[in-house]
């Protein structure tokens, strides 16, 4: 089996405690100050006339400057954070046990930063991940976690530098990200609904950081594949797929997808904790549909590394 690193559910997670009591009082300040200075800016260029063009330069800057915004947020906090000692890093244990001390399980949702912010650190990177509660898919769910550092802690054994990889059910992006980052060309894909955030998430962790920008698109399984992704476009290295088998009924369309994309010279890595009677199912038609091997297993946190079952498909 593969390697993994001690306790890999905490090794990439740094859940962020945030206070608003917390904040930094000297950058809060710059901040007004700027605020203050923009304002008056404005209000000059008003005076000469100039009105509708800061109308619609505000306009065309405000994505981006909202952007910014978070980038820089997000780099204060895990600074912040670390300087205090309460950011998880891989390769700090005294540091990891601290986090541990103040939060939750790893494996178990997790609610109570601000915004839904959390950060993890895998390939050698913080990564903030925005979450939500509107659906299961927008999320940080465990075999997510477990398959980040799968990645992470088997890079030799799973090169991805230069690779073409597909991942099902991308839900929150870490995933992709870390894929990204390690190397691969990379296609997140999900129900058209939970795009928005995968996007940003992933476009928020990798600008700038990766050999090639990822991609997205919506997928529903098993709806109109041929039509949709032909299969002889669809040449895929990897395709990764982490809590896909949970809470819904569309486990015989999410076999018949997994078979679509990964032909001969696909190797698929699908983790999955075991938590219904319908896992087990799945698991045996997934064993009959490819060739599978187990290659993490921890309680019932479970990795499999599979091939395609036609002619020149096994890998393993």
């Amino acid at each position: 089996m593969g390697t993994l690193s001690a306790s890999y559910f905490e090794k990439g997670k740094a859940y962020l405690l945030l206070n608003e009591e917390e904040d930094n009082e000297d950058e809060r300040n710059k901040r007004q100050e700027a605020l203050r200075e923009r304002r008056q800016s404005d209000e000059q260029e008003r005076d000469n006339g100039g009105e509708e063009d800061i109308e619609e330069r505000k306009e065309r800057s405000s994505d981006s400057s909202e952007d910014e915004t978070d980038d820089e947020d997000d780099r204060q906090e895990i600074e912040r954070r670390k300087e205090s000692g309460r950011v998880c890093d891989s390769d700090d244990p005294t540091g990891e046990q601290e986090v541990r001390q103040e939060r939750k399980p790893a494996w178990a949702p997790y609610f109570l930063c601000r915004n839904g912010r959390d950060v993890y650190h895998y390939a050698g990177n913080d990564i903030v991940i925005y979450e939500s509660i509107d659906s299961y898919g927008s999320v940080m769910w465990p075999a997510a976690l477990a398959l980040c550092s799968y990645l992470d802690s088997n890079r030799l054994e799973t090169e991805l530098l230069g690779k073409r990889v597909l991942e099902l059910g991308a839900g929150t992006g870490l995933v992709a990200i870390v894929a990204s980052l390690l190397g691969a060309a990379v296609t997140a894909t999900d129900l058209p609904d939970l795009l928005g955030n995968l996007t940003a998430n992933v476009m928020r962790n990798t600008r700038g950081r990766c050999r090639f920008t990822p991609e997205f698109t919506a997928l529903s399984w098993g709806n109109e594949l041929e039509r949709l992704f032909p299969r002889s476009l669809q040449n895929y290295d990897y395709v990764l797929a982490a809590d896909v088998v949970y809470h819904h009924e569309f486990l015989a369309e999410l076999l018949l997808t997994m078979q679509h994309f990964c032909q001969p010279g696909t190797t698929l890595l699908w983790a999955n904790k075991v938590r219904f009677t319908t896992d087990p199912i799945f698991t045996q038609n997934f064993k009959e549909s490819f060739h599978a091997e187990l290659v993490v297993e921890e309680g019932d946190m479970k990795i499999y590394k599979a091939t395609s079952r036609e002619e020149g498909g096994m890998k393993i």
